[in-house]
């Protein structure tokens, strides 16, 4: 059974719901990321609240997260802002530009990734985070 998880009520008061947003904490980096109505996006935030130990590669910082899920309209190339969850790690991954794979200017993960959401705060601030700095990933408050 599917649910979403903000109705179109809330979505009609914008900037008022955070039922689907989450922060992911790393140090002084904070970011802010909107889901999507998927199903693997409703099962991450049922999971909050949880910490995880940072990787990066590229510009892509990933971690594993507490769900166990198969790939759901799964995408070989990526938006940067993206947030994707990789199954064959268990990982929530965050897109800010090229990986180690990516070739011209598109931004692809090591293998097809569903996309979660989107980072809807300043991407910049991802360059500071750096492996095996804690992680704690929360709903978000408003």
């Amino acid at each position: 059974m599917f649910v979403e998880l903000i109705s179109s009520e809330d979505r009609s008061r914008e900037g008022t719901d955070v039922g689907n947003k989450i922060t992911i904490t790393a140090g002084n980096v904070r970011v802010l990321v909107e889901l999507n109505d998927t199903r693997s996006a409703k099962s991450v935030w049922e999971a909050l609240p949880f910490d995880a130990e940072a990787r990066t590669w590229g510009d892509e910082i990933y971690f594993s997260i507490p769900v166990k899920m198969g790939l759901e309209n799964g995408q070989e190339v990526v938006d940067k802002g993206d947030v994707g969850y990789w199954p064959p790690g268990s990982a929530m991954c965050l897109f800010f530009g090229p990986t180690p794979v990516s070739r011209g200017g598109e931004i692809r993960p090591a293998s097809a990734v569903t996309v979660l959401g989107k980072i809807v705060s300043d991407l910049g601030q991802l360059r500071q985070v750096r492996d095996g700095m804690h992680l704690k990933v929360t709903r978000a408050e408003e």
